[in-house]
């Protein structure tokens, strides 16, 4: 069984081809202009927030998946739960409340490019920010989408901090890349 930094560094390697059970839950929403744009925005740290979406939607459809949930609501919810067209860094004042407003902002933003967003999918979307906001996940995916989003975002923040975990990083990023490119046949993960 992986691990969980094991799935989080297998996000950095995702292929269409290899796989393409996780990209026929998300692949059409991925390729769109609204989430590919999202490479212009920092998030945590090194880390841009196409990163941390895809990161944090292939934690969570992986976790999903061992826990026979509903992968496909918990990956869509997964892949949306941070599309805002701004950098919450900048000094504005209006991006100063961003972990507890940019969730409505982000369902509004989905409901707009994907008006058949389920209610469960938009609830962990507008819920993934607790316990920093008051309401809690209403579902065993949202609670996946909301852990994996807290898991991801302290990675990417260690990562750029701490070089023993770069190293290892990259040092597991290049072996994944090396298996994958070795092997004929898509791994399961």
């Amino acid at each position: 069984m992986e691990s969980l930094f094991d799935i989080f560094t297998r996000s950095y390697a995702l292929s269409p081809e290899k796989d393409a059970e996780f990209f026929s839950y998300v692949g059409y929403l991925y390729c769109t202009d609204e989430v590919q744009s999202m490479r212009a925005y920092p998030q945590h740290s090194d880390a841009n927030r196409l990163d941390h979406i895809r990161a944090v939607t292939y934690m969570s459809y992986v976790l999903s998946k061992r826990l026979s949930l509903d992968v496909k609501a918990a990956s869509r919810g997964a892949l949306l739960h941070d599309l805002v067209y701004y950098d919450w860094h900048d000094a504005d004042f209006s991006h100063r409340p961003h972990g507890f407003r940019h969730p409505a902002f982000a369902a509004d933003n989905a409901k707009r490019l994907e008006p058949g967003l389920t209610k469960k999918e938009i609830r962990i979307i507008l819920r993934h920010m607790w316990p920093l906001t008051p309401l809690p996940p209403s579902s065993r995916e949202g609670f996946i989408v909301t852990f994996s989003d807290k898991y991801c975002a302290s990675m990417e923040m260690q990562l750029t901090k701490k070089e023993k975990m770069k190293a290892r990083f990259e040092a597991r990023l290049s072996e994944i890349n090396k298996n994958l490119n070795n092997s004929p046949e898509k791994k399961n993960v």
